[in-house]
Order: C-alpha cells, then structure tokens, then sequence
C-alpha cells in the first residue's frame, strides 16, 4: 500500500478541456471532505470537480463522484486509478473546465484517467507498512539486548523515554512479529516490562 503526505498536481488537456488533478493526503473522511471543499473554493467556476478516496488501510472504505458528468465515466475511472497503484488515505480530485467540444463517454473516461494517472505519475509515494507495537521498559545495563533486536530486525522507535530507565514504544513489520517476539523471549525476564500493544501502520520516509 502507498500514500501521499502532500498535495501533488496534474495538468492536462484535451480538445479545448482543461483538467487538473490534485492527490491528496486523506487520513479519513473528515479530511477528504476538506480537501474537496477547498480545492473547490479555490476553482468555484470550474465545470465539474470529479473525485475519488481510498481511506483506512484496516478496512479500505472507497468513494467516488461523477460531478455531474455521464454516469462512470470521471469519478470510477479515477478510483481505478488509486486502486491500481495500491493507494490509501488519498482523495484524488480531477477539476474540469469545459472547453467547449463534447468527449462522448469514451473520450471522458480516457481524460480522466489521464489526469488522475498524471497526478499520481507526479507524486512522491510513500509505503503503508503494516505494524505491531510493542512497548518495552528495560534498565540501561541491558541496552545490548535491544541493540541486537534493533540490528535482526527493522523497527521503527515510535516514542522514548530515557529517565532513570528507558522506556521504548516500537514498531514491528507484522511479517516479522513471530521471530521478534521469539527473539525477545529469550531476554524477556530481564525487562522491567514488556507489553503487546495495538496494530499500526508506519508511512516510510
């Protein structure tokens, strides 16, 4: 899975039409909801704002709007788009100004894919990588334990407490959850406290 952290554009056009396309960070309704209001209050006059989201890694939820064009032919051709290159957490706007000749639905649904294509074409995606968090409360005379997991293992150290002891909230690839907790066992009982937390996601840099 992949997403986007900022606003990436597309400009195309085609016979006369002009068609911009905006990829969005979306994290959930609320955002896609403002994303779409303030794209449209940036082009009021504009002849349609098509769009579609893909929202919620857990239990994708997808959307998508016609505006106003022919039925399947703007909002399902740009979700297409989104579906295919494996996104979520993404609302991607397609604004057209009508320049005056007619594209017939064929024409429309290969406009709109192009646009939707381009903005994604254009952006920097980031992975969406499954997680399991871990809390760990250790003394620092075992910081050599937690080193060896740091090196077996990709974690990313979400939270940090260094006090009189550590205090650590990781993240683990679910893929490798079985060999690190196999691996943490084996040192478990000198931790001052081990806790298996909630699923998570980490967007990579």
């Amino acid at each position: 899975m992949f997403t986007v952290t900022k606003i990436f554009h597309s400009d195309l056009r085609v016979k006369g039409s002009k068609f911009l396309g905006y990829l969005c960070p979306a994290n959930n309704l609320q955002d896609a909801e403002k994303a779409l209001e303030d794209i449209k209050n940036e082009h009021p006059t504009a002849t349609h704002h098509c769009y579609a989201y893909i929202i919620d890694p857990a239990q994708p939820e997808e959307f998508a709007n016609d505006d106003g064009e022919p039925n399947g032919t703007a909002g399902m051709p740009i979700l297409n788009v989104l579906k295919s290159n494996k996104m979520v957490n993404v609302l991607l706007v397609a604004v057209r100004y009508y320049g005056g000749t007619k594209l017939g639905k064929a024409g429309l649904i290969e406009a709109y894919n192009l646009c939707a294509g381009a903005a994604v074409e254009n952006a920097t995606l980031k992975e969406i990588i499954p997680i399991q968090i871990y809390s760990i409360h250790y003394e620092y005379s075992h910081q050599g334990y937690i080193d060896k997991l740091k090196n077996s293992f990709l974690l990313f150290e979400l939270s940090s407490e260094y006090a009189e002891t550590v205090k650590l909230s990781v993240g683990c690839k679910t893929e490798d959850i079985s060999g690190f907790e196999r691996t943490i066992s084996s040192f478990r009982h000198l931790l001052l406290d081990f806790k298996i937390k909630d699923r998570g996601y980490h967007i990579s840099e």
